[in-house]
């Protein structure tokens, strides 16, 4: 991880001058409000802001892989074994979960970094008029869309968090209570970001990199389907707030009437090219990525430097695809099987998949990354007994690929990373649509981002055991069937890329998910042994205790922590 650590150097020759011209002098490695102030240094405090998007670490990683992905029941966590990182082993098994474990501790931090950067580019901003400064307003919009998600991040982690925005100093950080706002009243806050963004931001940017008009539409449609889903302070769902998914349908409307669309094929989404793959037409949002730009090692993708299996050098092999996910991707007549998809355990050799299978999960006796020269084997698992034979594929390269980095004893890459896309639109729709009991309106939806997966067939020619069809427009499209088809859906077109745990959490069903896998999977994984998900409690991360002590106790720890 990168970290900037300042210091006053000693200045030996002061010790010759006298005091007042020793009090007068500036030391070196300090911020004063002279140095983030001013006309000049807006745009600088606007890409500190954007910097730290990338301010990560592999075991605080922003894209929350071992939250999102292992807590949940598509992946297992991966590495040496259990004792590796063991916190995430915890949290994979729901199980000795306290709220004293530093990486949840650091990634809350980070993130208050991030909004504290963010706090005082606003602040800046604000300080100017348009006149002086014509960009503002856009600027604004920027800071604002970060902001948004970077409280979207600590909201799905933590619910109770405290909403400081750029009219707190940053020393009175921990005096605003992280139960000061209700559930409903801090995602307001959020999509009042969002919103912000939306009114303010072009188009199309000039700069590729900063959020525009339809990334900040797609994720204020993303927060109002999570607000939509009533919490009460156990987690319960309590209801589904119509007047909110009637925004989501407003945002996402404003998003599929742009210039934004599915890419061709599934696959392009998750290559690396700079001018070729990466922010591509299906990317409302990415971050940036570079090496050979005058740092040590280059601006990494550094939340995936652990995800790398061992048919290269620098690999540690966590986030392991698990056995029910890869079940999941199952057909029966082209369509998922959603009532046996987990009675045998997948066989290509009997099996028909969904194509995106081969584009998400790395299987021994397949090229790794379409690289035909080099096949995924037995041996490039690290702790197979443990952990199984499935490595992570959309995180990582082909090896050897020019994009790809060795951080010693690590492995990072430039390749972009997409924070959301439009498929995640269509499926949004989709689910206000089918809770808005409009299921109708929603089948072509799914059957667009079906379609498409079909279609993603050109890197995979290997893959000879395909059935792929669409949802037929019938009795059978009930509001109930329409619901499983559209989270199985998600569940396939997203795996792995960090969401299912928090939707399962959106949905209410955390618990009877999650237990039921751990019943079946404790078979295969024996450290499953014990493992069980307590309902009013595990459906969030607890305050860390570190934040609390920091607060005086101003902080309030989540239910039943």
């Amino acid at each position: 991880m990168k970290k900037i650590y300042l210091s006053i150097l000693a200045v030996l020759f002061l010790v010759f001058s006298s005091c007042s011209d020793f009090l007068n002098e500036k030391p070196n490695g300090i911020l004063d409000d002279d140095d983030i102030s001013g006309l000049d240094q807006i745009e600088k405090n606007v890409i500190s802001a954007y910097s730290m998007l990338g301010n990560d670490h592999y075991d605080t990683p922003f894209n929350l892989w071992p939250y999102g992905n292992v807590r949940s029941d598509d992946a297992y966590k991966g590495g040496r074994d259990e004792s590796d990182i063991q916190a995430f082993h915890f949290y994979e098994t729901s199980s000795n979960i306290v709220p004293t474990f530093g990486e949840p501790d650091a990634l809350f931090y980070n993130c208050y970094i991030a909004i504290s950067r963010i706090n005082n580019a606003i602040r800046v901003l604000n300080s100017v008029s348009e006149n002086e400064f014509e960009m503002k307003n856009r600027r604004l919009g920027e800071c604002r869309f970060l902001r948004g998600h970077f409280y979207f991040l600590l909201k799905t982690m933590f619910k109770n968090v405290p909403y400081i925005d750029e009219a707190v100093p940053t020393d009175a950080y921990g005096t605003i209570s992280n139960v000061e706002l209700t559930n409903d009243e801090s995602w307001a806050k959020i999509a009042a970001d969002f919103e912000f963004a939306y009114k303010n931001l072009p188009d199309v940017q000039p700069e590729i990199g900063r959020a525009n008009k339809y990334a900040a539409a797609a994720y204020l449609a993303k927060v109002y389907l999570y607000k939509a889903y009533r919490q009460d302070e156990k987690h319960n769902v309590t209801s589904i707030d119509t007047d909110d998914l009637d925004q989501v349908l407003i945002y996402t409307a404003a998003v599929i009437g742009s210039s934004y669309d599915l890419a061709p094929d599934f696959a392009h989404n998750f290559l690396p090219g700079k001018n070729i793959y990466e922010n591509g037409i299906e990317a409302l949002f990415s971050i940036q990525f570079s090496k050979d730009d005058g740092t040590s090692k280059g601006r990494l993708n550094f939340s995936d430097a652990l995800n790398v299996p061992l048919n290269t050098s620098g690999a540690c092999d966590f986030q392991k695809p698990s056995q029910n996910l890869v079940n999941a991707f199952k057909t029966k007549n082209g369509l998922p099987d959603f009532n046996s998809y987990n009675l045998a355990d997948y066989d290509a050799s009997t099996d028909n998949a969904d194509p995106r299978l081969y584009h998400t999960v790395a299987m021994v006796g397949y090229p790794y990354k379409y690289d035909l020269g080099n096949i995924f084997e037995t041996g490039h698992n690290r702790n197979p007994g443990v952990y199984g034979y499935y490595s992570s594929l959309k995180e990582n390269v082909k090896v050897g690929d020019e994009s790809s980095v060795l951080i010693d004893p690590f492995r990072a890459n430039t390749k972009n990373r997409i924070i959301i896309r439009y498929a995640d639109v269509l499926l949004m729709r989709a689910e206000a649509l089918i809770e808005l009991n409009r299921e109708g309106e929603a089948l072509p939806l799914i059957n667009e981002v079906r379609m498409r997966a079909k279609n993603s067939i050109a890197l995979i020619p290997y893959a000879t055991n395909i059935d792929m069809a669409l949802y037929a427009n019938d009795a059978t499209w009930t509001n109930s069937y329409a619901r499983t088809a559209l989270r199985w859906e998600r569940r396939l077109e997203f795996a792995m890329e960090g969401s299912r745990f928090f939707d399962l959490v959106r949905w209410g069903i955390a618990d009877s998910v999650l237990n039921a896998y751990y019943e079946n999977e404790k078979s295969k994984r024996p450290y499953y042994e014990g493992a069980h998900f307590d309902k009013n409690k595990e459906e969030y991360v607890p305050i860390p205790q570190q934040q609390i002590n920091f607060s005086k106790n101003v902080y309030k720890q989540n239910y039943n922590y």
